[in-house]
């Protein structure tokens, strides 16, 4: 494993430990889309079904459950422990319109038209959009907690990171993922906008606001 996966993991598992440390500590889920949550979780399950079929290493079944309960924990946290905190007014992204389409392209484009494999791409496809819901209720409510900001910031970094991850595996041990690695473009791309504004608002103590 190359030091920009290792780190890409760090830096995934450290935006989901700030976000479950913010509904914990703060006993609030606002500002908190829970339909990102959501697409997250329905991401881990659909990716990590070869638990049950296959053993790569220690590390990578560690991190799968780690990312499995994790997300289902944050989904828990937002609908029923503090459901009354829940901004469900701005959470309005139709999500519908996420899951539908790549669920087809999934079904069109992958590497083998098996079940495991066609839901592996499905999460690899929704993995790239699942954050949008986040950013609309950030769009419509205006700004961000400091905490959710940091939160994204660490979502963001992940992927780039996973992107050179792909890059170096190519030069160096020839591998190719297309999907892979246009579903993390596109992802990073979505966050374009956000990296600027943390860097230049957050990072100078000032409230992050997305244009609507």
């Amino acid at each position: 494993m190359n030091i920009f996966r290792l780190t890409g993991d760090l830096s995934h598992l450290a935006a989901i430990i700030i976000l479950l440390l913010k509904i914990w500590k703060t006993r609030s889920c606002a500002g908190i889309s829970g339909k990102s949550q959501v697409l997250f979780a329905l991401v881990f399950t659909t990716r990590y079904l070869d638990l049950l079929t296959s053993f790569i290493s220690l590390y990578n079944t560690t991190m799968k459950v780690i990312y499995i309960g994790c997300a289902y924990a944050t989904v828990y946290l937002i609908y029923i422990k503090f459901k009354a905190t829940y901004d469900g007014n701005h959470d309005t992204f139709r999500v519908e319109f996420l899951v539908v389409p790549v669920g087809g392209l999934a079904f069109l484009v992958n590497h083998d038209f098996s079940p495991l494999e066609i839901l592996w791409t499905f999460s690899i496809y929704l993995e790239s959009v699942a954050i949008l819901p986040q950013l609309f209720m950030i769009s419509k409510t205006g700004e961000a907690e400091t905490i959710t900001t940091h939160y994204l910031f660490f979502l963001g970094l992940y992927r780039a990171l996973y992107l050179i991850n792909w890059i170096w595996r190519f030069y160096f041990e020839g591998f190719f993922d297309m999907i892979a690695i246009v579903a993390g473009v596109v992802q990073t791309i979505l966050y374009c906008d956000f990296f600027y504004l943390y860097v230049t608002k957050v990072l100078k103590g000032k409230k992050l606001s997305l244009p609507a």
